[in-house]
């Protein structure tokens, strides 16, 4: 069925749930004002639902193909790509002196969003762009910035990140691949590089490759490690793409979904780079391109939940089967089947609210330098990624099972999103890193950004116990647990803390989500129906997730591997 915007959400949740308008009350800002973000949603919808969904089933059914070492992309994508860097999306966030558009990331969020929705497999080329950009703007020398991010921008070269080698997926410090300096400014790059998102493509005049290698005097592991900037094509004194560099497409990789983006082996011989950033800082600088691209990743599960959401619905109202109690004999009259869609449209709100909280956090941290801002966008950031990317594939999931024996068939289109889906909670960091890095590193100040959070979640319910208090104390209570929760963890050990990490994410997702419902509700009474949805039948669920944090990690390893393999 073809894909509609939901630009009645968006609007809802920038005016009364997120706070878009603090955003764009800062100096930063102001010029986004709610006509030109109504504007700009308005044309993103516009662009999503005409041009690129119809790419969608092309990508699946005509994957990217390797011909004479050149990637071939799936018909009609050179099109769509054209036109999403014609209309400027790949630039949004981007600042206005290097030619973008300088919008906040909570309207960039957006439209990446119905993107994702759209054509999953060709949005993930500006994402990988999109977060190039901002790793070169805040680590590149100005040359390299004047060379390449207008470029980037206007979609006349894209770009991508190269982080995994066949012994380094999780553990980059073990990367193999080399860097020596040429004395001219430049180093050749000479390694491989496995699992490389749109690595090449056939309708970009450059292909830019953000590397990590490490140079002869980096200590091990990866404080050792340095980013380079290395191009398909070396530019020549005009900026213009000259001779080719010494690096190749090895092969595409054949995978369950997502067949429309090239996923390829990369080969650099010696190829021609620069530094970007200071030598041995390379995870710091790829680390901005990465916290991009994770907020990004989790509103592609977002994204990609809201088509399956809409796909299963609209075969719910026209499928007849069976006596339901409403009469007219279609499933979505059956209880099962009107639960599932119920859960659904609540996972994909709460989902979307965390996210563009998420993204609020980052231009107020932008705007404003507050300490306070970037903690909360630190905190949010793994949540956003993992509970988006878990929450897409589970509602995928769930459009297979309301389409019945249909929805095993790729002919009907649902199997789509589950397949291309089920990525996302693997790259840009697997959802259990997400996860270690929130009971981690982002729990260094012994909770503090989560307790912070955690009274603004309980003075909401406080004031809604008056219009409805069922809901209302139930949010308040679990609140109350995550926060007696927090203060367990952060006395734990890290290995105790990792074993019960999936978990309180997800616990934390789930109380986040039931805030964020109960937000809706006191701002539209008539999404107090889908509120109850999320906090009676989702929220208890975060209750067993803290019984299970709080077993550590001992019960664990007292099931040995060989009892795993017995």
């Amino acid at each position: 069925m073809p894909y509609r915007a939901p630009l009645a959400d968006f609007r809802f949740l920038f005016d009364h749930v997120v706070g878009l308008a603090q955003v764009t009350a800062t100096d930063m800002f102001a010029e986004a004002t709610p006509e030109t973000v109504e504007a700009i949603l308005t044309e993103a919808a516009k662009l999503s639902e005409n041009v690129l969904s119809p790419l969608q089933r092309n990508g699946d059914k005509h994957p990217a193909r390797l011909e004479n070492g050149v990637v071939r992309t799936s018909p009609g994508f050179a099109d769509g790509y054209r036109a999403i860097a014609d209309g400027g999306w790949i630039g949004m966030a981007a600042p206005a002196e290097h030619g973008g558009m300088g919008l906040p990331m909570a309207v960039t969020t957006a439209v990446n969003d119905m993107m994702a929705s759209a054509c999953l497999a060709l949005q993930l080329n500006p994402l990988m762009t999109q977060g190039q950009i901002e790793a070169l703007d805040h680590h590149a020398s100005d040359a390299l910035k004047a060379l390449y991010i207008p470029r980037l921008i206007s979609g006349e070269w894209c770009g991508t990140m190269n982080l995994t080698e066949p012994q380094a997926g999780s553990d980059v410090g073990a990367l193999r691949t080399r860097a020596e300096d040429l004395g001219d400014g430049t180093y050749a790059v000479t390694g491989q590089k496995i699992y490389i998102s749109w690595a090449d493509n056939d309708f970009s005049a450059n292909v830019c490759h953000l590397v990590l290698a490490r140079l002869p005097d980096g200590a091990a592991g990866t404080k050792g490690i340095s980013l380079f900037m290395v191009p398909k094509f070396l530019p020549d004194a005009d900026g213009n793409p000259g001779r080719r560099n010494s690096l190749n497409v090895v092969s595409l990789e054949h995978k369950l979904g997502l067949h429309g983006s090239p996923t390829a082996v990369m080969q650099y011989d010696g190829a021609v780079g620069w530094l970007v950033g200071e030598p041995h800082r390379g995870m710091a600088a790829m680390f901005t391109m990465m916290n991009n691209a994770r907020l990004g990743v989790g509103v592609q599960g977002i994204g990609v939940a809201e088509g399956a959401y809409q796909h299963a619905l609209a075969y719910a109202m026209e499928r007849r089967q069976g006596a339901t109690p409403g009469g007219n004999g279609t499933i979505i009259d059956h209880a099962d089947v009107r639960r599932m869609l119920g859960v659904m449209k609540a996972e994909v709100f709460s989902a979307r609210a965390i996210a563009l909280a998420c993204a609020v956090a980052i231009d107020m941290a932008r705007a404003t330098g507050s300490a306070e801002w970037q903690a909360r966008a630190a905190l949010l950031t793994p949540i956003a990624k993992a509970y988006g990317t878990e929450m897409g594939i589970e509602v995928a999931s769930m459009g297979v099972q309301v389409h019945g024996g249909m929805g095993f068939i790729e002919e009907t289109g649902a199997a789509q999103y589950l397949r291309d889906v089920r990525v996302t909670a693997i790259y840009e960091g697997t959802n259990g890193i997400q996860a270690m890095d929130l009971v981690g590193r982002k729990m260094m100040d012994g909770g503090e950004a989560a307790f912070r959070l955690m009274e603004e979640v309980q003075a909401q319910a406080e004031s809604a116990r008056g219009r409805f208090p069922n809901m209302a104390t139930a949010v308040w209570n679990a609140a109350e647990s995550l926060r007696e929760a927090t203060e367990w963890l952060v006395a734990q050990d890290m290995n105790d803390r990792f074993a019960g990490a999936v978990p309180y994410l997800r616990a934390f997702a789930r109380v986040l989500g039931a805030h964020m419902h109960l937000t809706a509700a006191l701002a539209d009474e008539g999404r107090a129906k889908l509120a109850r949805i999320a906090i009676k039948r989702l929220l208890p669920e975060h209750a067993a997730l803290l019984v299970q944090l709080r077993e550590g990690a001992a019960g664990l390893y007292d099931l040995t591997a060989e009892d795993l393999a017995a």
